[in-house]
Parts: C-alpha cells; structure tokens; sequence
C-alpha cells in the first residue's frame, strides 16, 4: 500500500510480497540447518529458494543502477547454487547433481568452487580419472586465462583424491535430522569409521583372516590385532576396508583415531581418551591418564565395540586405549611391530602382488588405457616395487596428463636417480612418506640405514653388513633389528636383510644429501677387507693346492670360514648378488676400490665361471680398465685385463677375450714369472686353440708351462698340459695329444685336485676317438656335476653326445646332447649352444629325424659362424651331405 510521509511516499510490502526477502529467509533458514547438521532440510530450502528465480533478473529495466543489482543478484543465485550442491552430496545425491555441475562449470568456467564440488561428486560416483581431469583442465585454464594457479581449496581437493581421502566418501548417517530436533537424548552410537575406498585392491586372504579374528572377539580377553608395514604400504586402506565389513559385529559402535604416530608430534593418550569419553557421552572428563583411561574401560564394559588405532607410534601410545574387558576388539597400524602389547596378534602388510598392482593402476587410469600397454603398465607398478602410494601417485599423473601413454611414465620411472622425484604428486610424495619414518630413527639406526644402502645388492647378509658398519656381529645384528622393526629394512630369514627398492633409493639419495664421501668410502673398503679373503677361502677349500694370481690388495682380516668345498659352493651361489653389486659399487670410487674390485673378479672367475654373471663383470672391468689406462697404472691394467678375458672366455666372445689377455700380457714383464703371466698365457693359449691359430696356441702353452715350472705349480702345470694336448689333436699330433692328456689325468689324480681331475679328464675325452672317450667323459660329467660347475657340465655332455655317437649309441647320444643344450641355454653360452646342437642334429639324422636334425644342424652353424670358430666346416659339411641347399662357406671370424 502507497502511503504519505512527511513530504513523500513509501510502498508498505509485507515481507513475503518480495521474492527477493523470501529468498534470503530461505537462504538464511537453510545455512542454519546445515550448521545443526540437517542436511536434509538445508538442501529442501535452498531448492525452494531457487525456484523463485525464473529467468534473468530485473529483465528490460535500463541502467546502470540495474545492471549492479543484476550482478549481484546473479552473485546470489550462483552462491546459491552452490550450497545446494555442497548439501546434495551431504545427502548423498553426487550422481544427481554431476549433469547439473557439468553445465554449471561450463556457464561459469572460472568459479573454483563449483569445479571443486564437481570433482567431489565425481569421485564419490566412482570415476576417479575423470574428477582428476576436472581439476587438471581448470588449472590450465587458469594458467591461460589469469597466469594463476588453482587455489587451496581446490588443489586441496586435488591432493585429498590422489590420496583416496576416506574422508572423502560420503559417511553412514548415524541420526536422523528429526531425531536431533527433537531435543536431549541419549548419544548415538559412535560411528567413526572413515569411510571405505572405491578401489580397494587385492588382499583377499589378509582380508578374511582379520575379519574372521575380529568377528570372533567373544573370548575372556580384548582382541587385540596390529598390522605393521612400511609406509605407502596401505596399512590404514586395509584396516578401515575390514572394519567396514566386520563393523555389523559391534552394534555399540566404532571408535576411530589418527594417532599420528609417524609424525613429529603424536597424538597424547590423554587427549585421545578425552575425545573418546566425550564420544562415549561423557560430558566432563578427569584430568590424569590413569583417571581417564579407568573412566574408559568403564564405559566400555559390556559393550561391543570395534576401536581403529590409526598410525600408532608404539605399544606405549596405544595400552592406554586397549578395553578392559572382552567383547571388544581393537585394530591397529603402526609402522613398528607393536610387540610390547600382551597377546596381540601381529600382521605384517607387505607390498601388493603385480596383478593387484596393475588392478589399482588400472582403476585410476582407466582400463583400456592400461589394457592397451600391458607391458609397460607392469614396468610402471615394478618401478613403484608394488608400493600402493606410489602406484597410485604414479596413475594419477597419468590420469592427469592425457597426452601421455603408459610408456612415457614408464620411461620416466626407469631412471633411477629420479624416481623418487616422478614419484610425487601435489602434496603427496613416496619421498615424504618414506622421509617420515626415517626422522624417527637415533642417529646410529639412520647411519646404518645410509650405509648398509650402498651396496645395491637384493640382501645383504649380517657379515657384510658388519663390515660396512664396522661393528662386531652382534651390535651390527642388533641395530639392523631395530631397523626391521621400524619397516626401513626387512629381515625373510634370518641373517639376511633386505630393502624394498624404493626404500634403498631414499638411502641413497640421504647418502648423496649427506655428502660424506670419505665415510662411504671407508665402508665399502671393509666390505672388500671381508669379501676378498673369504673368496680365496672359498678357493682354498674347492682346489686345496691350486695357486691362485697375485692380489693387488692385502686383506686385514682373515674372512669367513669355508672349510669344506661344499660350503665354499655354497657361499658362492648364496652371495653371487653381493659380490657382483659390491664391485659395481667400486667401479667408479677412488683407485683402492678399483683395485679391490680387480682382486674379488679375479678370485671369483677363476673358481666359478659363470657366463650369466659375465655381462656385468666385463662392464666394471671395462670402466676400471680405462681409469687405469688414463693414470698408466700397468698393475691393474694386467690384472683387469686378465680378468676381463677369462670373462669374455665363459661369454663365447672369443675375439673380445684374445685381445683382452694379449693387451694383458703387454703390461706383463715375460722375463718375471707369475702366477699373472702363467695363467694369462695358458688362457691365451685355450682361445687360441679353440680358434684357427693352433700353432700360435701351442707356443703360449709353452710359455705357460714353463713359467709353471719356473714358479712351481705342479696343479697349474697338468691344467696346462691338458691344454696342450686339444692344440696337439688339432694340429694332426694324435699320439703326443693322447699322451699329453693322459699325463695330465695321472698328475690331477695323483693331487686329489677335483676340478683339476675334471677338466683333464674333459681334455682326454675330446683327444680321444670314439668308445675309448665315453668312460673318461662320464666321469668328467660326474664330476663336474658334483661341483656344480654348470657351464662345465654343459660342454661335458655335448663332447660324451659325440662320443656316443661314433660308438653307435645314438638315443644316449640325444639324451645328452638335449641336455647339454637345456644347460647351456640356461647358462647363455652361445659356444656350449653350438656344441650341443651339433650333436643333437646328428644324433636326430642317425635316428630318423630329418627335419630336427636338419633344424638343430643349421642352427649350430649359424652359432659357430657368428663366433669363428673352426667347427663351423664339418657342420656345413654334413648338412650339405643331406642333400639340402648347402649353406654359405664359412666367413673368416668377425
């Protein structure tokens, strides 16, 4: 109604006339209920506060005046909005609301907060890469279109999906909003869980054993279960996914609590119990620990409840929050073991399985993304070594970045210098995670943890780890404990320790931030102080009067004690790792190292010649052979040489292995008898005689057993004697060749040396003709076999294959020869190869077999072609007498 005042007018509108003053009462009304917690009712008023808009407002009215009062009742409208949808998915409407946010971002491409809630309402409908590539578009936006990044709220939101948030999923109404309206009451049960994972992975018996343990909570006491693992292992994941499903059994409720044990500052029992009591309906708490823990138990005492301890620091932080009487059941994680704690059931959670790892990954990137690079989908989850954070860091930056195929993550995750910087995302980082359990240890545990990372082998046994801590066994032994007990190591038997990859990687990244080279250096040395003498005690006890070359490096200490042959075998196949990372290690220190390395090859490769472990070797003699090049040092040139010959020797790379022992011997003085020159030139003189130089060979033999003679070496002497005798075969000198052989077997025998024994026995079996080779190499077999010298056992039983065969024993003959081949493939020695098919095709011709025969026959060629050895001629020739297309003769050697 118009009225006059005074000397003008007013229009007296009640004040729901206005759909503007209904609106705000609505509005008003509806942050009111959302703050008592009515989420219901906040979201009913807001729709009804949003229906009085129709249309653009104050449509037609011209002006400046207007247009501010359209743009803030357009403001309005959209804030509105807003709060409309943050109430939605209160009440758990996010796959309702995604549509009605898709076109509200697209109206409005800049306002943050609705992308933050699309993203929100995303991931609770379980698409978690497409609420990912909202916040990645809006950050690009941005970027473009105002040169800034996205703000806290959003990039928090970010950070909270890439780190599965639980708290993110919409929780368990505990309440009705009527029931809270309706005045006092007694508290509701406590439902604190938060809430279970959309993609939960794997686990499964994990899963039912805890389950059906805490199901079965009804005994005389608590039950209490801890899972303990490394962090980013999935510890809280798992705990929160069991209690979900076992939460049915404990109608009183659930109790929840980060304890923060990994941080610095860990939650204080007596605040933790406060919070519980007060949830409990407690409503003044006493003041002590003891006063409060005793009011606790109290509460608790016939009733059923779960209670989830997350993230303990140790037993001691958690006793005081264990129920006193039975019917409840206590779950918790900690990075620790929580030992300390009277009958509680311990759990370690290890790293997912590779297919659980390519499951987690695939849920994150999508399937057809991952299914369509398998292969380099399962480098990605290798190069995470299985860690859930890390696999699902590393999918999320996918997720994020739709350019990139899995291919180029997994080439980025390849180099290991950066993989833990690949691995971070926003403000979650596998280095992070890792670098808090590290701030937790003393200074000594820290320091071990550095040290012990610096051989990069798969485990390291208690000797070495001593010898790097310079520490006796039992205080080494104890601080590496401590260390399993803090999940930084892992301990899967006893004795022997190990890291998981990205665990090492930190170690040595503090090494590297640390910077004190010396320190290192100092360890590694005594790790070669103990590795050096125990490799010639190994070497003692399989040849007991065998003369082993001259060190460079004169050991301290004695090493460990191999009495026996079998126990020296046995430390060589355990400790195979060690050896080979410890020299890779000292390849590019300081020229101690170098020479130390030079020392352990050497020893190693003389008494276990095994090609698979070849590859590596030669790369580290390689790299010290050209530092030593550089400072003149002849010394280890001889030596690295040596070594890098008798290498390439068991690799069937027979060029590589004549040059490498001939540059050898130029740093060699040939008028100053060693044990060095010795056994260079004997090893000269076996690759020469394999090859096409017999006459060659024959003259280093000689200078070989002289030089045997001149130091007095009887045991290298009959090696060397049966050397000669396949260069005497070879060149014609049949009688002086079964001799020589023979005088070489009458000399092993006579010293009781068992590998001297085989490998004479071997060059007496291949001298010889037909039956008369059988016996000795049958025994040569055995031998070897005995000793475990695979590659040996190889050639062995591709050599007895031929002499079955002109015995006119052709199915014993493809027996061995067939397994003579398995071996040799197993070992990945190309010369063995050739042997063994050889004898194999000619076995299958004389056994009616053309066609595999042929097939084996072409293929033993084609090897001893490659490798220009001699018997690629009568290979040839027998296959071009089967009347097939005869191959090409024989190139000269390459």
């Amino acid at each position: 109604m118009l009225v006059s005042i005074a000397d003008g007018y007013a229009l007296r509108i009640p004040n729901d006339a206005l759909d503007l003053t209904v609106f705000e009462k609505l509005s008003v009304d509806a942050a009111a209920a959302r703050a008592s917690g009515d989420q219901h009712e906040a979201h009913r008023l807001l729709a009804q506060a949003l229906q009085l808009f129709s249309g653009r407002p104050l449509t037609g009215i011209p002006g400046p005046y207007a247009d501010a009062q359209r743009l803030r009742l357009a403001e309005r409208q959209v804030a509105a909005v807003e709060e409309s949808c943050a109430a939605a998915l209160d009440i758990g409407l996010h796959a309702e609301i995604v549509s009605d946010l898709n076109i509200l971002t697209a109206e409005h491409p800049l306002r943050e907060r609705l992308r933050e809630l699309l993203m929100l309402a995303l991931y609770r409908c379980g698409r978690q890469a497409e609420a990912l590539g909202v916040y990645t578009d809006t950050r690009k936006l941005l970027i473009e279109e105002l040169g800034v990044e996205p703000g806290a709220s959003l990039s928090a939101m970010h950070a909270r999906i890439l780190a599965a948030d639980p708290a993110l999923t919409l929780p368990e109404v505990t309440a009705s909003a009527a029931a809270r309206r309706d005045g006092p009451a007694a508290p509701p049960a406590p439902a604190q869980l938060p809430a279970d994972v959309s993609d939960f992975s794997g686990r499964s018996k994990l899963v039912a054993d805890l389950s059906t343990i805490l199901q079965n909570a009804t005994g005389q006491a608590v039950v209490v279960t801890s899972l303990a693992g490394i962090g980013g292992v999935g510890k809280t994941t798992l705990a929160v996914h069991v209690a979900h499903r076992v939460r049915s059994e404990f109608p009183d409720g659930q109790l929840y609590v980060d304890l923060r044990g990994a941080g610095a500052s860990p939650a204080d029992p007596v605040v933790v119990l406060g919070d519980f009591l007060h949830s409990l309906g407690v409503t003044e708490s006493p003041d002590s620990l003891e006063q409060r823990a005793a009011l606790y138990r109290s509460q608790l005492a016939g009733r059923r409840m779960l209670i989830l301890l997350d993230n303990a620091r140790d037993a001691e932080q958690i006793k005081p929050l264990i129920p006193g009487v039975s019917g409840c059941a206590v779950l918790a994680t900690s990075r620790s073991r929580l030992a300390g704690i009277p009958g509680a059931q311990l759990f370690d959670v290890e790293e997912l399985t590779p297919a659980e790892a390519m499951s987690l990954f695939s849920a994150i990137v999508g399937e057809q993304r991952a299914a369509a690079e398998p292969e380099a989908t399962m480098a990605v989850v290798k190069a995470c070594g299985f860690l859930p954070l890390a696999v699902r860091i590393a999918a999320a930056r996918l997720a994020s970045r739709p350019r990139w195929s899995v291919s180029d993550l997994a080439r980025r995750l390849a180099d290991q210098r950066r993989r833990l910087d690949e691995l971070q995302l926003g403000n979650l980082a596998v280095e992070t995670t890792i670098g808090l359990g590290y701030g937790q240890l003393s200074a000594a545990e820290a320091r071990a943890f550095r040290l012990l990372s610096l051989i990069d082998s798969t485990d390291i046994p208690l000797e070495a780890a001593a010898a790097l801590l310079d520490l006796n066994e039992d205080a080494a032994e104890d601080l590496v404990e401590a260390l399993v007990e803090a999940n930084m190591l892992e301990c899967f038997t006893p004795g022997r320790y190990r890291y998981h990859d990205l665990l090492r990687l930190y170690a040595q990244r503090q090494n590297e931030r640390i910077g004190d080279a010396e320190e290192r250096e100092r360890a590694i040395q005594r790790l070669f102080d103990l590795l050096i003498p125990t490799m010639r005690n190994a070497a003692q006890a399989i040849e007991p009067d065998d003369t082993l070359p001259e060190l460079l490096t004169t050991p301290a200490l004695p090493g460990i004690g191999l009495p026996t042959s079998q126990s020296a075998q046995d430390w060589l196949r355990t400790e195979g790792a060690l050896l080979l990372s410890a020299v890779e290690t000292a390849a590019n220190g300081p020229d101690a190292l170098q020479r130390s390395a030079v020392d352990l090859l050497n020893l190693m490769f003389s008494i276990d010649p095994d090609p698979t472990r070849g590859p590596r070797g030669c790369r580290v003699l390689e790299t010290i052979s050209q530092d030593a090049e550089r400072r003149g040092d002849s010394a280890v040139l001889a030596r690295a040489y040596f070594a890098l010959g008798t290498l390439q020797s068991v690799t069937s790379d027979f060029q590589g292995a004549e040059h490498s022992l001939r540059r050898s011997l130029d740093h060699q003085a040939p008028d100053n008898p060693s044990i060095l020159l010795l056994a260079t030139a004997n090893t000269l003189g076996w690759i020469l005689g394999i090859g096409n130089s017999k006459t060659e060979a024959l003259g280093f033999l000689e200078q070989a057993r002289a030089t045997s003679q001149a130091v007095r070496t009887p045991t290298a002497e009959a090696r060397i004697v049966g050397n000669m005798a396949r260069v005497q075969h070879w060149l014609g000198m049949t009688e002086t060749a079964i001799q020589s052989a023979s005088d070489g077997v009458s000399a092993a025998r006579e010293s009781k040396n068992g590998p001297l024994l085989a490998q004479t026995l071997y060059q007496l079996g291949v001298v010889l003709t037909g039956g008369e080779a059988v016996p000795h190499l049958r025994e040569a077999h055995q031998l070897y076999r005995s000793q475990r010298n695979r590659l040996w056992e190889g050639y062995t039983l591709a050599r007895l294959a031929s002499a079955l065969l002109a015995a006119g024993q052709q199915g014993e003959a493809a027996e061995a020869a067939g397994a003579s081949l398995a071996i040799a493939q197993e070992m990945d020695s190309a010369y063995c190869q050739g042997l063994a098919n050889a004898a194999l095709g000619e076995a299958l011709l004389a056994l009616a077999q053309p066609a595999r025969g042929l097939a084996c026959l072409q293929e033993a060629h084609a090897i001893f072609t490659r490798l220009g050895v001699p018997e690629a001629s009568p290979v040839a020739d027998l296959i071009s007498r089967q009347h097939t297309e005869p191959p090409p003769s024989s190139p000269p050697a390459p």
